[in-house]
């Protein structure tokens, strides 16, 4: 099965449902514009302000801008974890330094000259597995370190596309809320000319009320989006940035997923690191065989883990085949559930519409128009979570390959 992934229109992000009311001469009239959206494409230079919609033009082109690339570069430099991870490494390779023994500086000759069997296997033991081990822990310090800071990269991403997500869902509410007042007023004018009851404006005010409340807790959702980002990247938690809206546009691909397990089994530093550990239990089972006989204890413990370390490199295959095959068919679902939630918002947007009318004819409640409303504002919210899941889903198949 082949499965591209690209940019599509739906890619971009913030979509709006503009409500326009006008009211007049004793004549209410109400139409919503529901189905001509305002969708803002993701382009380089388009931004949105992290600062819950309360930040003037000229404070957010005072902000720093944060696109995502800048956050995955911040974050390799001054994220915590990967910099403790960075001195480990360096303390693991002093350590090593300070391990070095002169046996290992013995040459053959003199390993051989050894009368005791067990003193020559020692030594050998001392100057090639010794010496291996510590250039093998060297390479795996510096594996150790590459898988974090690919792990610190897919964190970055994560909470990039959170702070986005918890920003556009905010626009959301805000557009929810203008169709609540929007929806208020039409019903205050219509009861001031006699054509619809006071229970009509006390549940609009409810509407309005519960638009206000989702605003407010969509507020505070950027503040934590934003703060979080912040402590991942390793700065001032309090940092406020102009995030530079950017979705996983990539290039399309063609991969089955037999060709994305085999490239993710040839680049994954797992994969190097089990191979090394085998490298080294075989160059001691040689080590013994040369100035020993495998038929000792240390002889046939020495094959038994020749044979672990071959298991475990099947055991990492398995885990790294399985993890990239979970991307690749949650990055076909992501793709999928956006085409299905985009459809559902236009036909939200619709039955919003239609309510509208009804309800400037007498065939509609107030409460319907505000449940239709309730429903559209839903689907807007699912259709961005579908956005934020798909570019998700990208980042951690990318990451499963090993890029």
């Amino acid at each position: 099965m082949n499965f591209p992934y690209s940019s599509k229109k739906w890619m971009s992000i913030g979509l709006a449902a503009v409500l326009t009311t006008a009211i007049g001469a004793g004549t209410m009239t109400a139409s919503a514009n529901t189905g001509a959206e305002a969708e803002k494409t993701a382009q380089t230079g388009q931004t949105v302000a992290a600062e819950t919609g309360n930040t003037t033009t000229s404070q957010a082109a005072a902000l720093e801008e944060l696109t995502l690339e800048k956050a995955i570069e911040q974050a390799l430099q001054t994220n915590n974890t990967l910099q403790n991870a960075r001195i480990d490494a360096k303390n693991a390779d002093l350590n090593e330094v300070l391990s070095y023994t002169t046996s290992a500086e013995m040459s053959k000759d003199m390993i051989d000259s050894l009368e005791n069997i067990k003193d020559q296997l020692n030594a050998a033991k001392a100057k090639y597995v010794g010496n291996a081990q510590g250039e093998i822990n060297k390479k795996l310090n510096a594996l150790t370190v590459k898988a974090t800071e690919s792990k610190i990269r897919l964190g970055a991403q994560n909470a990039y596309y959170n702070l986005i997500f918890a920003q556009d869902d905010y626009e959301l509410k805000q557009q929810s809320l203008k169709r609540a007042e929007a929806q208020l007023k039409v019903a205050k004018a219509a009861f001031d000319v006699g054509t619809k009851a006071k229970t009509d404006v006390l549940q609009a005010e409810m509407g309005v009320a519960g638009a206000k409340a989702a605003l407010t807790s969509a507020a505070n959702a950027v503040e934590v989006a934003r703060m979080e980002l912040n402590d991942f990247l390793g700065v001032d938690l309090n940092k406020k940035w102009k995030i530079v809206s950017n979705n996983k546009q990539v290039a399309p691909i063609s991969l089955t997923m037999e060709q994305a397990q085999a490239q993710a089994l040839s680049k994954r530093i797992e994969m190097t690191k089990v191979q090394e550990e085998l490298n080294l239990a075989e160059l001691n089972v040689k080590l013994i065989e040369e100035y020993s006989a495998l038929s000792t204890l240390q002889g046939r413990q020495a094959r038994n883990n020749v044979e672990k370390s071959k298991m475990a490199i099947e055991e990492q295959k398995r885990a790294i085949s399985k993890e990239v095959a979970q991307a690749y068919l949650n990055l076909s679902a992501a793709s999928e559930a956006i085409e299905f939630q985009k459809k559902a918002k236009d036909a939200a947007a619709e039955s919003y519409r239609l309510t509208n009318l009804r309800f400037e004819n007498g065939l509609a409640t107030t409460l319907e128009v505000i449940q239709a409303e309730e429903e559209l504002s839903d689907r807007e919210n699912q259709y961005q979570k579908a956005i934020l899941n798909y570019n998700l889903a990208v980042v951690n198949f990318e990451t499963a390959l090993g890029n």
